[in-house]
């Protein structure tokens, strides 16, 4: 059986992170009340217990903008301590006017492959998150994330369908930065104009040789583990990007609120499947571990 580089999961201490202290805010992936708690490693190894995963790469979680270099921090002591995660995608503000310096600062961490700013915008407010539509156009960011290339980092890009025309344009503006494209681009809308939309977009990006897709999060906007919603958008952002373009992630523990682990890798399994064992090879494993230089 295909051995998982869990390329997408989290890892948290519920202090560390705003958005799940005080009041419950609304989230894209609804009530999350069991989740409002300390996430450990420990807990994440337990979960994927028997499941073939063999390394795993952490995602940054919100922590305070200010407390970019701590999250890392933390994350690179656990894997030093229990031996996961392998890889760490951090938090850098990429409106700053020099985003250099915070680069310099999360450099000394040997775990670290990438970073993640969240670019999402949408009009209804609860699946909103940044404060503009169309910062991948911003000369400033993309200024800014032309400089992962110096340090062989990459991108995690997370946009809706609306924004890919612009996303396509932050990746040729910074064709030696590899980006990765999160939860497959984030279908919202599941009527056949919500996925006329996205096919649109996702050609847009499948168009740009440095943009690989995520196969993770599908559940966000259904709340549900539905292995024929995970069969068609697989298959479809298949067809587009082609395996070696594509990686597969938990998002966990927000999938958690939904699923078991198990049930989830049995869920994408069961999409590649009829696809053959060189794609599954590829999607579980061989993707992320280049794309994350985890060989």
């Amino acid at each position: 059986m295909t051995r998982i580089i869990d390329a997408h999961h989290h890892i948290w201490r519920r202090a560390d992170l705003p958005w799940l202290n005080g009041p419950m805010q609304p989230r894209i992936f609804g009530p999350y009340e069991a989740i409002r708690r300390d996430y450990p490693i420990d807990e994440y190894l337990a979960d994927i217990l028997g499941c073939e995963v063999a390394r795993s790469v952490y995602v940054q979680c919100n922590w305070s903008k200010e407390a970019f270099e701590e999250e890392v921090c933390y994350v690179q002591r656990v894997a030093d301590e229990r031996g996961f995660p392998q890889a760490i995608v951090g938090y850098a503000d990429f409106l700053s006017a020099d985003v250099r310096p915070q680069l310099d600062r999360l450099a000394k961490y040997p775990g670290m492959r990438g970073l993640r700013m969240q670019l999402q915008w949408h009009e209804n407010p609860t699946y909103r998150f940044a404060a503009a539509p169309d910062l991948a156009r911003d000369p400033r960011l993309q200024h800014n994330i032309a400089h992962l290339a110096d340090y062989e980092w990459s991108f995690d890009l997370q946009v809706f369908s609306g924004q890919m025309k612009g996303a396509a344009e932050l990746a040729a503006s910074a064709p030696k930065v590899t980006f990765i494209l999160q939860h497959a681009g984030m279908l919202e809308e599941l009527s056949a104009e919500g996925y006329a939309r996205w096919r649109s977009g996702m050609r847009l990006l499948a168009a740009c040789p440095n943009v690989v897709s995520k196969l993770s999060g599908l559940g966000t906007f259904i709340h549900r583990n539905d292995p024929a919603h995970i069969a068609a958008v697989v298959q479809e952002t298949l067809e587009m990007f082609g395996p070696e373009r594509c990686l597969f992630g938990s998002n966990f523990p927000v999938e958690k609120l939904w699923t078991g682990y198990r049930d989830l890798v049995m869920a994408y399994r069961s999409a590649l499947e009829p696809l053959g064992e060189a794609t599954a090879r590829a999607v579980f494993h061989d993707t992320a571990a280049r794309v994350y230089r985890l060989d």
